[in-house]
């Protein structure tokens, strides 16, 4: 083993051991980049060694830097922002959860399977995460307590639902995977739709299921009023505004109308509008708004420059080839080396934010992918269609790093709206299950490609 393998092993194992100190996420990349160009640095002065690193390494992160903050499509992550945000304060999930109700409440386990589909409905619109979860908490817990519901079941819909927004379009996770590994955004948004609505399909059939082998664990309330007209007629007028706005936004971009960058201009402006439909809007809101925008899109941006000044340092020393030597010589084939590239990105998914696996991870293993020579059909109008289709199982996988202890945002949020008596363990045990759906729907898309490129492909053709 040579002095930059072992560099790169350190590297590794320097920065994971950095993230339990409680240093922000940012300066542990940049901060381990720069240890490591200066070690190398030194290691070719005293050691007579050659890493291949200098002073001029770090100089280069200043271009690699221009280079993101000149890239258009990145534009769109605080559009996109500010519309989640936005709609968030518009009103939109409280009109939806009090019509749905009225359209689900006769049914064992309706309340939960209205919290799931407003979360899917919050996921095409929203895509924030902690908003999603916190609003559908706020929302639904204590209606669900006092229903009779199961603590783990409706903790874990709350928590599985709210986390949506990170697979299903306009996904800000699926625009940075896009720009690190060179795809069209438009294809990862098509390919993201069907495996989305699968797995929300997926668990509302759960609560289903639990609702009628355990009625107590997901009851139907007793003074549930039948199902009329007019409960109908009031779900569409609560949804009809917020798919209107989805509809605009990705069918602009599935039509090819407009980029992605100009669709995340129309999103913001109509959750404005919508803001101002339900007499939500002011100008305390629009500040509210425009400053979470700023801290979220800031939040992501400095990750990009420590991820940016780490990758730099790490194929510097030779870690992308190290990496893909290692990949393609296992002696697993290649769905078997796709599976266990899968579960380390899961296990990492306990550790790590979604947002370094991405940065970090992810353009480490596309040359990998590449090289495997799998046979995917793209119909022959997408293009890289091996790459579309492994990001939506990286993307798919990355589902669960939000609710795998002990770096599941989502539990976290959760817990901070739950009463005093909800412990942690209630919440783990309720989103277990959930976590065994999202391994099941990855297990159907690695089996399944079409599920992922049908959409992009007909859209093309």
């Amino acid at each position: 083993m040579d002095i930059n393998e072992i560099l790169v092993i350190a590297m590794f194992l320097t920065f994971i051991a950095l993230l339990f100190t409680g240093i922000p996420v940012a300066w542990v990349l940049g901060g381990t980049g720069v240890l490591f160009a200066g070690i190398g640095y030194l290691a070719d002065l005293h050691l007579d060694t050659i890493t291949g690193l200098d002073y001029t390494t770090l100089g280069l992160v200043v271009n690699r830097l221009w280079k993101i903050m000149d890239n258009w499509i990145l534009v769109a992550l605080p559009m996109f922002i500010f519309m989640g945000i936005m709609l968030d304060k518009s009103g939109v999930a409280e009109r939806l959860m009090q019509s749905m109700q009225e359209l689900f409440g006769r049914v064992r386990g309706g309340l939960a399977v209205t919290v799931t589909a407003i979360g899917i409905i919050l996921a095409a619109s929203t895509g924030i995460i902690g908003a999603s979860v916190v609003l559908l908490a706020v929302m639904s817990l204590s209606t669900m307590t006092k229903q009779g519901y199961s603590m783990p079941l409706a903790l874990g819909t709350i928590a599985s639902a709210g986390t949506l927004g990170i697979l299903i379009p306009p996904s800000i996770m699926l625009v940075i995977m896009a720009d690190q590994l060179g795809l069209s955004v438009g294809d990862l948004f098509m390919g993201a739709v069907m495996p989305g609505l699968m797995l929300g399909a997926m668990y509302i059939i759960y609560i289903l299921i639990t609702g009628w082998l355990k009625p107590g664990a997901a009851p139907a309330p007793e003074d549930a009023k039948p199902v009329t007209p007019a409960a109908f007629l009031n779900v569409m007028k609560a949804v009809l505004p917020t798919l209107l706005l989805i509809f605009v936004v990705l069918g602009s971009i599935f039509a090819g109308i407009a980029t992605p960058t100009e669709a995340s201009g129309v999103g913001a402006f109509g959750a404005t509008l919508l803001a101002m439909y339900n007499r939500k809007f002011s100008f305390r809101v629009l500040k509210e708004v425009m400053s979470g925008t700023m801290n979220t899109t800031a939040y992501i941006f400095a990750i990009f420059i420590g991820a940016t000044c780490f990758a730099l340092v790490l194929r510097e020393l030779g870690g992308d080839e190290l990496i893909e030597s290692f990949l393609t010589g296992l002696p697993f084939g290649p769905y078997g080396i796709i599976f266990f590239i899968l579960g380390v990105i899961f296990l990492l998914g306990f550790f790590l934010d979604w947002i370094e696996i991405t940065l970090i991870i992810l353009p480490l293993l596309a040359p990998v992918i590449s090289a495997l020579g799998l046979d995917i059909d793209g119909y022959g109008v997408v293009d890289n269609p091996e790459l579309v289709w492994f990001v939506m199982l990286v993307a798919m996988a990355l589902q669960t790093s939000f609710l795998t202890p002990p770096v599941g945002f989502a539990l976290f949020y959760l817990k901070g709206v739950c009463p005093p008596d909800v412990k942690l363990t209630d919440i783990y045990k309720g989103v277990i299950p959930f976590i065994l759906l999202q391994l099941l729907a990855l297990l159907v898309l690695i089996f399944l490609p079409q599920l992922v490129l049908w959409l992009p492909a007909n859209a093309y053709g």
